[in-house]
């Protein structure tokens, strides 16, 4: 007779796993993994953005995922296992990302995969994902998770989407800055969530997007963009990509020089660029949306403290061996989230193996709320099981001083949208 294992977890009891690892620390080493059926490491298959686009932001997602995994372990592992990070090169191609998931699950006998930041190659791999039955964990901000345009293999529990954040700060723009607003962003899948977000968000703010701007993320040169900008624009919108960023904000201030609008730009225009790098002086007084403040605050909790010591990241955000080697703080703390939504969901799952990977998604779908802590150090979030959307706070900073000082958080609440998909209706 075959018996066939079934979920042992309530939304409760998975709930509880988030926090569960304290204790463990304060094992010797050798007590770790004993109580384990097989030491055999969990492999865990890291779509890492190396090389292309998307490096800086791949470097950063490679410290964070790393210093996860090193406190996971010192706490024991994952039922008793260790888990080992397992690398690959995708070029921020969607292609490459694609064969790289078929690497993972054919080659390397990964047992899931997780990492992707940019959204062409999320939307180019996912559909892999489903035919290899691959459980598939992105940290890209993209809404094509939750519109339900991908599977049930593929999900994003550890980052907010671009259509919360959006809705989220309409508000705050139209209240504070100004009723017309000009968007800028990259003319690709994530930069099409702002264009299509953005615009009635504005206007159910009482606002208008009198202009929308798409720029290629691969473009060096930004000078010829910026007369396109209506005059009557009171507030310019901005979210850039790509090894050009620098250039993009520094050229925009050359163009505008003291007489410029008003401007709330999404911090990935600055990822990986220093506050005080020369050239962006117009930037003081400028606002900026952040998914994690990356300058320490005053009123930090003391598991922020810990997340930015353990990925190596001093009070302004860079790497504490080298300050001209700036983090995506904005961003990377989705990977650290993410690794700790795997380790609950799979002792949830009483996962042993790859046979126990549809366990797997079902215990993650049936989480709910996380809360801030050293696991969650972005803040509380609420998971949406049938989306397979996480939704958190948001965080508005204003730079003052050359430093990102944050101004307002938006409560988890005013995040959330109606729901577009149920992928719990769906096979797997």
């Amino acid at each position: 007779m075959t018996t066939t294992k079934t979920p042992t977890t309530t939304r409760r009891g998975a709930l509880k796993t988030l926090a569960a690892g304290a204790g463990a620390a304060a094992l010797p080493l050798w007590a770790r993994y004993t109580h384990a059926q097989t030491a055999t490491p969990i492999r865990i298959g890291f779509q890492k953005h190396a090389t292309g686009i998307g490096a800086a932001y791949g470097r950063w997602y490679d410290r964070a995922s790393q210093a996860a995994i090193t406190k996971i372990n010192a706490e024991g592992g994952v039922n008793g296992r260790p888990l080992e990070l397992v690398t690959e090169d995708d070029g921020t191609d969607p292609k490459r990302g694609a064969e790289v998931l078929e690497k993972f699950a054919n080659q390397s006998r990964c047992d899931v995969a997780f990492g992707t930041l940019f959204s062409h190659v999320v939307i180019g791999s996912a559909p892999r994902a489903g035919e290899l039955k691959l459980p598939y964990f992105v940290v890209s901000e993209g809404t094509h998770v939750a519109s339900g345009m991908l599977n049930r293999w593929t999900m994003q529990p550890g980052i907010t989407d671009v259509k919360s954040q959006v809705l989220s700060m309409a508000p705050f723009i139209t209240g504070t800055l100004g009723k017309k607003v000009t968007m800028i962003y990259p003319d690709y899948g994530f930069g099409y969530d702002h264009r299509d977000n953005l615009t009635p968000a504005v206007e159910a703010a009482g606002g208008e997007v009198v202009a929308q701007i798409a720029i290629p993320p691969t473009e060096t040169s930004f000078t010829k963009y910026f007369p396109k900008i209506p005059r009557d624009t009171e507030v310019i919108y901005h979210v850039m990509v790509g090894p050009a960023v620098l250039t993009f904000v520094k050229e925009m201030g050359e163009f505008f020089g003291p007489s410029r609008p008003e401007i709330f730009g999404f911090i990935d225009s600055l990822e990986a660029v220093d506050i005080a790098s020369p050239g962006l002086d117009f930037l003081e007084g400028t606002y900026f949306w952040e998914g994690m403040p990356r300058y320490l605050q005053d009123d930090a909790p003391d598991y922020v403290r810990k997340y930015r010591d353990a990925v190596g990241i001093d009070a302004t955000g860079a790497s504490v061996e080298d300050p001209r080697d700036v983090s995506t703080a904005g961003h990377m703390f989705g990977c650290w989230e993410t690794l700790h939504v795997i380790k609950a969901g799979m002792e949830a799952a009483g996962y042993s193996g790859p046979e126990d990977r549809q366990l797997l998604i079902e215990a993650v779908e049936a989480m709910e709320e996380m809360p801030g802590g050293i696991a969650h150090p972005q803040g509380p979030k609420r998971f949406n099981g049938k989306t397979h959307q996480v939704f958190g706070q948001q965080y508005i900073s204003q730079v003052e001083g050359g430093k990102l000082i944050r101004r307002k958080t938006v409560a988890v609440e005013d995040t959330f949208y109606p729901d577009q998909v149920d992928y719990t209706t769906r096979s797997f």
